[in-house]
């Protein structure tokens, strides 16, 4: 009953009366970012697979710039993120714009977080299964490490969250979710500013 139907409602209900609290919190962060962004702008999409590996697209908060080396390639990611952008990514004030994304029923609360669709052919058949709910903006991988441990450990944490969703689990993880926001804990990966990329064996 609560991952079938309770569960979409509640995000919807949630979702529509925090966005119409913290509409002018949201409208500062995005002139915040404009500037600090050196004009790049403040929000960027990304095709990324929902239910079923249907595609959509996950609207976050810019981090990074758009600079360019000489050759005209984007320079590496910690040359662009910026001090605003490493506050906002620190505590995860980039992923709120993916409430839109559950408003429209794209995502969830909570779930799996939504990865890049190449990654589709990489996965084993245990591992897809974590396509078996609405991805959300936080999960039970995030508040167990989130950047800061192994691909295959967060998809044997995905998993377990589809075989054991259920109201109190997702209340647990909202918890704790606010918890690693203010320790900031698992931001980063140990070798780099973002996550690195699945390759099928990590």
């Amino acid at each position: 009953m609560y991952p079938c139907f309770l569960k979409r409602f509640i995000d919807f209900v949630v979702v529509f009366w925090v966005l119409a609290v913290i509409w002018p919190i949201l409208l500062s962060i995005v002139i915040w970012l404009h500037f600090a962004n050196k004009g790049a702008g403040a929000f960027f999409t990304q095709e990324r697979p929902g239910k079923h590996g249907e595609i959509f697209k996950v609207i976050k908060f810019k981090t990074m710039t758009d600079e360019c080396e000489e050759d005209g390639n984007l320079l590496p990611d910690e040359k662009r993120l910026t001090k605003i952008g490493k506050f906002v990514r620190s505590t995860s004030i980039d992923e709120l714009p993916q409430l839109i994304n559950v408003l429209k029923g794209d995502m969830a609360l909570i779930g799996p977080r939504p990865l890049l669709p190449q990654y589709f052919p990489l996965y084993s058949k245990e591992q897809a299964r974590r396509h078996e709910v609405r991805p959300g903006i936080t999960g039970w991988a995030q508040v167990n490490g989130r950047n800061a441990i192994s691909w295959t450990k967060k998809f044997e944490l995905d998993v377990w969250y589809v075989d054991h969703c259920s109201f109190l689990l997702d209340l647990r993880i909202i918890f704790l979710t606010i918890k690693k926001v203010f320790v900031r804990e698992g931001i980063n990966s140990n070798t780099s500013v973002t996550m690195e990329p699945f390759t099928g064996n990590n």
